[in-house]
């Protein structure tokens, strides 16, 4: 069974910085992509960034370049997103998802985790 628990939200104050987990379960990420995608309020939801467990490669939405890295530690099965020089326009609450790279560029993955709140405020 497909698990992903993300781990990491919280409030910070503008400018400051949030490392978002997702730890997966019951399946190998070796095989498949991992995307960060997030909501707010009102809005509809949004691919932040993703990342291909098993060549490495990388996308990042034109909000998060250049302010987002994401990574992977295949060993521990777990996508990290770290989040620096937060806006309050970052607000969200924030979910990984995996499936196959197509389908997370596509924005509908099959496998969703809860959600972890992020909120920027001062």
């Amino acid at each position: 069974q497909v698990q992903l628990v993300e781990s990491g939200g919280g409030l910070v104050q503008p400018g400051g910085s949030l490392r978002l987990s997702c730890a997966a379960s019951g399946f190998t990420l070796d095989y498949y992509a991992i995307g960060w995608f997030r909501q707010a309020p009102g809005k509809e939801r949004e691919g932040v960034s993703f990342i291909s467990v098993s060549d490495g490669s990388t996308y990042y939405a034109d909000s998060a370049k250049g302010r987002f890295t994401i990574s992977r530690d295949n060993a521990r099965n777990t996508v990290y997103l770290q989040m620096n020089s937060l806006k309050p326009e970052d607000t969200a609450v924030y979910y990984c998802a995996t499936d196959h790279k197509n389908k997370i560029l596509a924005g509908t993955p099959g496998y969703w985790g809860q959600g972890t709140q992020v909120t920027i405020s001062s």
